[in-house]
């Protein structure tokens, strides 16, 4: 996935969005957009998905520019998970198989292990058949993310996008999630965009992004030591989460 010279404003009388991003993504792996709110993060999911057209430049994903997609193609080839990703008042199978209706029991027991849902799956009392509540009241919140993370992956997308996914979450469900974005990012590309760090740290790379530009990119230990921007906001928001040991 290829983002070249892309320039994008929502509206002729607003300002840009985004002034030239250029960066690229490998197949396979984690790859997080960090940056201060307004930087474009959530810009650039919405230009891969064609919610919005670039104004100039290209997005292309698989060498294909994202225009010459058929819709239906391109929105069939990406799964998206928000930070209150819906959950149905139905059965935890009937949540899985939402988008993917064929899907095999072998494939959802796949899916399953990689969302470490497993353990989940054991303790309610109907399994799968258990219905999981209104709006998925009887999981927790990580349980809810995994969830939406399971069924967007049985799908089977080319591209896993992940929308400030852990930002409601306490810290345990956050740990948890983040060892299933890992597990996921194995076999799917996923593209995260964040806005703890700690959720990031061990991305295969991060895009920095500030006022609509790609600023620097690199890994966590890379851009702590080299990009001014990124180490400030490592040290302030890791210092505000470290726990006080004075007595």
């Amino acid at each position: 996935m290829v983002f070249e010279d892309v320039t994008f404003r929502y509206r002729a009388d607003l300002p840009p969005v985004h002034h030239g991003v250029s960066f690229t993504v490998p197949g396979g792996g984690l790859t997080a957009f960090v940056g201060p709110s307004g930087a474009g993060k959530t810009t650039v999911f919405g230009l891969i998905e064609r919610f919005y057209e670039a104004d100039g430049g290209r997005v292309l994903v698989d060498g294909q520019d994202v225009r010459e997609w058929p819709l239906e193609r391109l929105r069939a080839a990406i799964g998206y998970v928000e930070q209150d990703a819906p959950v149905l008042a139905g059965t935890l199978r009937e949540n899985l198989v939402f988008a993917a209706p064929g899907a095999t029991d072998a494939q959802i027991a796949d899916v399953l292990a990689r969302t470490r849902l497993e353990g989940l799956v054991e303790r309610l009392p109907e399994g799968l058949g258990t219905p999981v509540g209104h709006r998925g009241s009887r999981l927790s919140g990580g349980e809810r993310q995994r969830v939406a993370i399971a069924r967007a992956l049985l799908r089977g997308p080319r591209l896993l996008l992940l929308d400030e996914a852990t930002s409601q979450l306490d810290a345990v469900n956050e740990l948890a999630l983040r060892e299933t974005v890992a597990q996921a990012a194995e076999t799917t590309t996923v593209l995260v965009v964040a806005h703890r760090l700690s959720t990031v740290t061990l991305a295969d790379r991060i895009v920095v992004m500030d006022a609509g530009r790609v600023r620097a990119v690199g890994t966590h230990a890379e851009l702590v030591a080299g990009d001014p921007l990124y180490g400030e906001l490592a040290a302030t928001q890791f210092l505000a989460t470290t726990p006080d040991v004075r007595t």
